[in-house]
């Protein structure tokens, strides 16, 4: 996708794209909006520093996907009225030995075991501005991060857990050197290569109807 290029759903609801970041000179952020009211302010956004890895905007965006889809051939509407627990979100990262914190501000914070990434819930909006994401995540230092996430308040909690679960994923991923920040060098595992597996066929959402066909008149 261009710079400054938006994507949208046929019905408008769902709007993505790479934008500049105002808060960073030359650079570029990812997001993501839900409009309940297509012409109406977003109901929720998710924003990506443009450094965020991309296998984390991918496993993102393809629980994305499977929520548009299965909201258009039902009478749900997972988009804007999530039934994922916030539990199913941060467990997880529990299990796998995140350092756990809770704070006096309503916030918890999900610190990883060597330090270089982080989880914030705010979770009790009544200690926070109504603006204030409802999650943030960062990797690299907590006052310098690399990359880091915002998920704005009523953003589906599956997208937050399918995020979660993208992160600590242990599947290797591809980087050139230049691509790893100086500071974590030290804790890159090196993978053999595999056999990449094929991709998967992409099913379009709606059909496209065939075009008229060439006659010639009397």
């Amino acid at each position: 996708m261009e710079e400054g290029a938006v994507a949208c759903s046929p019905c408008l609801r769902l709007r993505t794209g790479c934008v500049p970041d105002p808060d960073r000179r030359g650079g570029m952020q990812w997001i993501t909006a839900a409009h309940r009211d297509p012409f109406g302010p977003a109901t929720w956004q998710i924003t990506f520093a443009g450094t965020t890895p991309v296998e984390l905007l991918g496993d993102v965006h393809s629980e994305l996907l499977d929520l548009y889809l299965e909201d258009r051939h039902s009478d749900k509407d997972h988009l804007f009225e999530s039934q994922t627990s916030a539990q199913e979100a941060y467990v997880p990262l529990l299990a796998r030995g995140w350092r756990h914190t809770v704070k006096t501000d309503g916030t918890q914070i999900f610190l990883a075991p060597d330090t270089l990434g982080g989880v914030q819930h705010q979770y009790d909006r009544t200690l926070s501005s109504r603006l204030a994401p409802s999650w943030r995540a960062w990797g690299g230092q907590p006052d310098e991060p690399h990359w880091s996430v915002q998920f704005s308040p009523s953003t589906p909690t599956t997208l937050v857990a399918a995020f979660t679960a993208s992160l600590l994923s242990i599947e290797p991923v591809e980087r050139t050197v230049k691509d790893i920040p100086f500071f974590t060098r030290h804790h890159v595992s090196i993978a053999a290569a595999t056999t990449a597996k094929p991709p998967k066929p992409f099913t379009p959402v709606a059909t496209p109807p065939l075009r008229p066909t060439m006659s010639r008149t009397r």
